[in-house]
């Protein structure tokens, strides 16, 4: 008896979604192809907004940006969902990790009273702050164009309620549930942190939805980070608070991911036409100083006499990065 092995070459019919082939080509796609473009729908919607009759659910007028393709906007890390939750859960993973190792030890303890108190009246608070940052993202993810922009800006809502439970966990770790009382009380009615409170609040009712992407995105965090997880980070590691560092390692190595996507949609819905860039690099002017006024108590209260040259240093770092994303600002 024989028995004849043959190997069988069978020619896929299609290699790929009919939608996909017909931007990319019939062609292999990658699974952040084939989970981001052109999947939102644009036409047979069963019913208008009760509330806004005079627009669709996905409707492109309601951002004054205007793009001939709104799937230009690319995530340069291709997240689609399952290699965001991927990359999460490693981070998510060493983060616990330092956590564990911090209360498992007792290393709280060891952290001088001063940056203690720095880092309670200070970090904790903030966590209201990465909560306007998830609403606002997730109002992007609700009412923007294109899932290229929208589903990102879901993820980064999400990013932002992590960021905002390793706030709380901080307040925990270094005095326990009577951290998150004061913090909120320092919130809604510390002067410290009213004019914060009142920048994000107003940012909560803005209607353009890419105009929130760079009130929120763009300025306020790319303003936010560098001076809480990179100059008071550093403050703290230099005068004994290395265990406060190991606590918002996520946040910093975050924020430095996230830059670069935010920066990446800047870029090319102002290199789209004059009147984006003009129109982008307006909202930077009209923000910044807003975020810059009420980031002034709280650098006040973390680096004393030194807060204008850090917040002029934050600064500087902030226009030099607007300029290479192609804004006039």
């Amino acid at each position: 008896m024989e028995i004849d092995l043959r190997t069988v070459a069978i020619k896929p019919l299609r290699h790929t979604f009919d939608h996909i082939a017909r931007r990319f080509g019939d062609k292999p796609a990658s699974r952040y192809q084939e989970g981001t473009y052109d999947i939102q729908q644009t036409d047979i919607f069963h019913y208008r907004p009760m509330w806004e009759p005079e627009l669709q659910l996905f409707d492109k007028r309601r951002t004054k940006v205007q793009m001939k393709d709104w799937y230009a906007l690319k995530d340069p890390r291709q997240f689609y969902y399952g290699a965001w939750t991927i990359a999460r859960s490693r981070q998510q993973d060493a983060a616990e990790s330092s956590f564990d190792m911090i209360e498992e030890r007792g290393l709280a303890d060891i952290v001088p009273e001063e940056i203690k108190q720095t880092a309670l009246a200070v970090l904790v608070p903030l966590r209201h702050v990465e909560w306007g940052g998830n609403m606002g993202n997730s109002y992007i993810s609700a009412y923007g164009y294109g899932t290229a922009i929208t589903q990102p800006c879901l993820y980064h809502a999400m990013d932002h309620l992590a960021v905002a439970q390793y706030l709380t966990r901080i307040g925990l770790v270094l005095e326990g549930p009577e951290a998150l009382d004061s913090a909120k009380d320092a919130w809604m009615n510390g002067a410290m942190w009213q004019p914060m409170r009142q920048h994000v609040e107003n940012v909560l009712v803005v209607q353009d939805w890419f105009e929130i992407f760079v009130a929120q995105n763009l300025v306020l965090e790319g303003l936010t980070y560098p001076l809480v997880y990179d100059y008071l980070d550093g403050d703290f590691s230099a005068n004994g608070g290395t265990v406060i560092s190991m606590m918002t390692r996520f946040m910093g190595e975050w924020s430095t991911e996230t830059g670069k996507w935010v920066d990446a949609q800047i870029k090319v819905a102002a290199a789209e036409s004059a009147e984006n860039k003009a129109l982008i690099s307006d909202w930077v002017k009209q923000y910044r100083p807003l975020v810059l006024a009420a980031l002034a108590p709280i650098a006040q209260r973390a680096f004393g006499d030194q807060a204008e040259t850090v917040l002029a240093e934050v600064t500087a770092q902030f226009n030099a990065r607007c300029t290479k994303s192609g804004l006039a600002v």
